[in-house]
């Protein structure tokens, strides 16, 4: 009963991830004019640049949250250790190398630690993507085997 709560809760906060995460990413564009007005002129000058690596990061980020979602509800319905899993896992590590792309190109209109951070932290976001999806994979591979035998 504890697991279940828990359950539900995760799968109430990536729900709202989600959602917020596309109104965010749609008024982008209004609510980085608007932080402009309050912090230093790099912010103005560089409209455009962070414009786009923040599109592309945050569109990149709902796909993740979309692929965890996915993933949740295999855990409701019982069966996580299925392919739909691994695929979600392997689509992860790519969504996170190519937000880790977005803010590598960012640093070369705006270096920021805060880019360099964000690109070190969805890189190894990316390779613990990519060896949960190898790991999945045996454990689908293990399972299927089993389920013949029986």
């Amino acid at each position: 009963m504890r697991n279940e709560k828990i359950i539900r809760a995760t799968k109430g906060v990536l729900d709202f991830m989600f959602f917020s995460g596309i109104a965010v990413v749609v008024t982008l564009p209004w609510t980085l004019k608007l932080a402009g007005r309050y912090y230093d002129d790099t912010l103005q000058e560089q409209y455009i640049p962070m414009l786009v690596t923040l599109a592309v990061s945050g569109i990149f980020g709902i796909l993740i949250v979309s692929q965890l979602r996915k993933m949740m509800e295999t855990v409701v319905n019982g069966s996580c250790f299925v392919y739909e899993n691994v695929k979600s896992l392997r689509l992860m590590t790519r969504f996170s190398l190519c937000i880790t792309a977005a803010f590598l190109l960012e640093m070369f209109f705006v270096p920021t630690i805060a880019a360099v951070v964000i690109a070190v932290i969805f890189f190894v976001a990316a390779l613990f993507s990519q060896v949960l999806s190898q790991v999945f994979g045996e454990a689908v591979r293990y399972k299927e085997e089993n389920d013949l035998t029986i």
